[in-house]
């Protein structure tokens, strides 16, 4: 038996069949061809193929047919649709049924093996996904939505962790989560029935974090009206999270490494030694290395704290999660308003996976508040999307298409610009992004700020004249 994933290939035309077997025929793939529907059907209930290269229109069925056949028998195959008889309603339409992909006739080679083994890749990352989620449900984790590949892994290192005392560094950047990852561990642990003290050193005055973390007698400085029990004290038993860690005084800094080290502390303004049972969780959005070297923490408490590092991945890593997480939002927040969204239009969702996600999980939520807020209507669409995801489409990854504006057919000396036909021009430009996006249309589209559709009446156009 071959450790080489499986490949079916359902296109009844001969030539193009021979150039597909051609452009493939070098990956480490076992690859079988089949032209019409019926042979395909019975080779996928027999076998199904890790991958299957779908041609729509069949001697003796549609292929939609097929693609709705594997989706409601379940069968663990994805698909890549390829037809010359394309337009927006298709390509959306079969997007929907579940193809993993939608290619258009001529497919370039690189294209077709990018595009094989990218989905191969995934499938097999996926493989292991659901294994793990056969044991586990790994969809919903404590706070957390996602079953990305990255997230798996912050899922199986919190299990390791939760049941342990030893301190966890988390980082990762601003909004990816970093509170939900503490209150996930200590959920999952012996002390989830103990409280858990969050305390945010970038929002408390450096002056008071002190006696935020130990508290104060009575007296003790201006305003200390009445003593007052800190986060240490009010975290005896339970978890206390040390959020933004980075931006503690270093002489406080001195204080928290002996109290981790000793378990004792003492008030502000007093001198009794008070002693609590603790498990310290911290985090910070920063290189705590760059830190260090800068002399902003202290490197015997870092290496104190770093004993369960974690790592939280940026959104824009987590593949599939963006629109899990997106989905989620709109529906609780449509209810919480009363408002009637439920999904997102293809083009909106193109944007959604292909923007860059600086503030993360937090920024998306906003935005998904924002729309929900101050629109209402069963689907987002472009025109509901805010600032900057509608104003800045083009930075997402074709920012330098405005470029031939001032590039196309120069001279030689790069004096003089020609002037060409706008038609022309727009030509070069849509011809230019569907290059750079690698064939995908919606997703040029999505860039351009135009609907699939132009693209697609444009090319027609073309491809008659």
């Amino acid at each position: 038996m071959s450790d080489k994933p499986s490949v079916l290939l359902v296109e009844d035309a001969k030539p193009q069949a021979i150039l597909f077997q051609q452009y493939l025929k070098n990956e480490m793939i076992n690859l079988t061809h089949v032209a019409t529907g019926e042979d395909a059907k019975k080779i996928i209930a027999t076998n199904p193929p890790d991958l299957i290269l779908l041609d729509l229109k069949l001697p003796d069925m549609e292929g939609q047919e097929i693609l709705r056949w594997i989706k409601q028998e379940k069968f663990p195959t994805s698909v890549i649709v390829i037809t010359g008889h394309s337009s927006v309603d298709v390509a959306v339409d079969v997007m929907r049924i579940g193809a993993e992909d939608f290619l258009e006739k001529p497919v370039t080679a690189s294209r077709l093996q990018t595009t094989v083994r990218n989905l191969l890749e995934r499938s097999r990352l996926q493989h292991l996904i659901d294994n793990y989620q056969n044991t586990f449900d790994r969809q919903r984790y404590h706070g957390f939505i996602g079953h990305s590949l990255p997230m798996q892994a912050v899922y199986r290192i919190i299990d390791a962790a939760a049941p342990s005392k030893a301190t966890v560094f988390i980082t990762g950047e601003s909004g990816t989560g970093k509170e939900v990852c503490a209150e996930a561990i200590h959920a999952q642990g012996v002390r989830a029935e103990h409280p858990f003290i969050a305390l945010n050193c970038a929002a408390i005055p450096h002056d008071l974090m002190e006696s935020e973390i130990f508290g104060h007698i009575k007296g003790a400085f201006t305003g200390a009206s009445a003593e007052r029990k800190g986060a240490a004290l009010l975290a005896d038993g339970g978890t206390l999270f040390l959020d933004e860690i980075g931006e503690m005084d270093l002489d406080l800094q001195t204080k928290l490494l002996r109290f981790i080290q000793t378990g004792s502390f003492q008030k502000v303004g007093g001198s009794k030694l008070e002693k609590v049972d603790v498990r310290f969780i911290c985090a910070t959005n920063r290189d705590p290395l760059e830190d260090i070297a800068a002399g902003r923490f202290r490197e015997d408490l870092y290496y104190r704290l770093h004993v369960v590092p974690l790592h939280l991945p940026p959104l824009r890593e987590r593949g599939d999660d963006i629109m899990e997480i997106a989905q989620h939002f709109l529906i609780t927040y449509a209810q919480e308003e009363g408002k009637g969204f439920t999904t997102f239009t293809p083009e909106v969702e193109i944007i959604l996976r292909r923007y860059n996600w600086p503030g993360n999980v937090r920024q998306l939520q906003n935005v998904i508040r924002n729309i929900v807020v101050l629109h209402d209507d069963k689907s987002v669409t472009l025109a509901h999307l805010p600032a900057p995801l509608n104003t800045s489409l083009n930075n997402l990854e074709i920012s330098h298409l405005a470029q031939p504006l001032q590039q196309i057919e120069q001279t030689d000396n790069q004096r003089h610009i020609p002037i060409k036909p706008l038609a022309s021009v727009e030509r070069d430009v849509i011809e230019r992004a569907i290059k750079i996006c690698d064939g995908n249309i919606p997703k040029a589209a999505a860039l351009l700020e135009v609907s699939p559709s132009t693209i697609y009446r444009k090319k027609q156009n073309w491809d008659s004249a």
